[in-house]
């Protein structure tokens, strides 16, 4: 399929090398970032650079950061109603507004990036995802993965349960909705006012992503408990595309948008790899008092429970739900069952030296 559509653009590239200018088209993408915004900003540059090259300058995408719109959690509506052709944001975003989009950004205990991928493209994710969101006049495509987020910091150290109860932390969605269960009292603040939150101990606690935008946060400055994450393993932000804008545009181009989108996905998941491993070893240079920390057991167990518990209402309230729920489990249950003869056999063997483990 892959081989298909790249010898289809190919072709595509030697008639568009004759384009005339005139038959340009401008699709304008509004952004849920701000202007120059690190790796999610990187992402949509990518796609138009490569949406021009690949179409031999007949795509030109206009991207409108939320500094132009004024509405960065407004992306869903503003491409559905065709104020704009495309978007990038995080499909969570829109829990509020249609509860299963929740499902295509990442799920607290769910799968990992890699698996993630796969459910997407060679499984049903693509599918179920379509359905959800084709009511609305809306494409979702995958647009770019953070990978493994950090459980966050935290001014103290949390031992037990009880020591999440009455805490105030920035941790929104589904992932809220599960520490909420445990007594903690979910916070959602804007980006720029999370570290003075933090220092002003107006939150106890917040989780952003991990070392690749963490450090420029300064959010080791403000807290020195970092914990290990288990709420979202494999955030995937997407693309949104106007439905009757992506449908009138010729065949060739619709194959180009959808190559661009696919690889400019990639490259911000291997970008995030790349700046946390950077940023990690400078934040412990700056910062040496960092305590990394992971929950105890009896915490994470009541996490696993209130997890079940809550998908399994879900579920049982709305059938779409249910079929993605189902879904997702049964396809992280076989990826898995491989992941752990593989990846988790090698790397809990092997310390970064290629030495066996202690």
């Amino acid at each position: 399929m892959i081989m298909k559509r790249m010898t289809l653009i190919l072709s595509c590239l030697l008639i568009s090398r004759l384009t005339l200018a005139a038959d340009v088209i401008t699709l304008k993408l509004a952004e849920t970032w701000g202007p120059d915004y690190p790796i999610f900003g990187d992402a949509t540059k990518n796609f138009a650079a490569l949406a021009a090259e690949l179409s031999g300058g007949r795509l030109n995408i206009q991207i409108d950061s939320a500094d132009v719109h004024q509405q960065p959690l407004g992306v869903f509506d503003l491409v559905k109603s065709g104020d704009y052709d495309m978007g990038h944001s995080a499909s969570y975003y829109w829990t509020d507004k249609v509860p299963n989009t929740q499902y295509f950004s990442t799920m607290p205990f769910g799968m990992i990036a890699s698996e993630q991928y796969s459910w997407f493209y060679f499984d049903d994710g693509m599918a179920l995802m379509d359905e959800v969101y084709a009511p609305h006049n809306l494409y979702s495509f995958p647009g770019g993965n953070t990978g493994q987020q950090m459980g966050g910091w935290f001014k103290q150290e949390i031992r037990t349960p009880d020591d999440l109860d009455g805490l105030r932390m920035r941790i929104p969605g589904f992932a809220g909705e599960i520490m909420a269960e445990l007594g903690v009292q979910p916070v959602n603040l804007p980006s720029g006012e999370l570290y003075q939150a933090l220092i002003n101990r107006e939150i106890d606690a917040l989780e952003w992503v991990g070392p690749s935008l963490d450090l420029a946060m300064g959010f080791p400055n403000a807290a020195e408990y970092y914990y290990t994450g288990w709420h979202e393993p494999a955030t995937e932000l997407q693309f949104l595309i106007n439905r009757e804008v992506f449908n009138g545009l010729p065949t060739d181009l619709q194959e180009i948008l959808k190559v661009a989108m696919r690889l400019s996905a990639y490259d911000m998941w291997v970008q995030s790899q790349h700046e946390s491993a950077k940023n990690w070893a400078t934040m412990l240079e700056q910062n040496p008092n960092i305590k990394v920390r992971q929950f105890s057991d009896e915490i994470m167990k009541q996490l696993r429970e209130a997890n079940r518990r809550l998908l399994a209402q879900k579920a049982e309230q709305d059938p779409l739900a249910a079929r993605i729920i189902a879904s997702q489990q049964a396809y992280l249950e076989k990826a898995r069952a491989w992941i752990d003869i593989s990846e988790r056999a090698y790397t809990g063997n092997m310390d970064a030296r290629g030495n066996r483990s202690q």
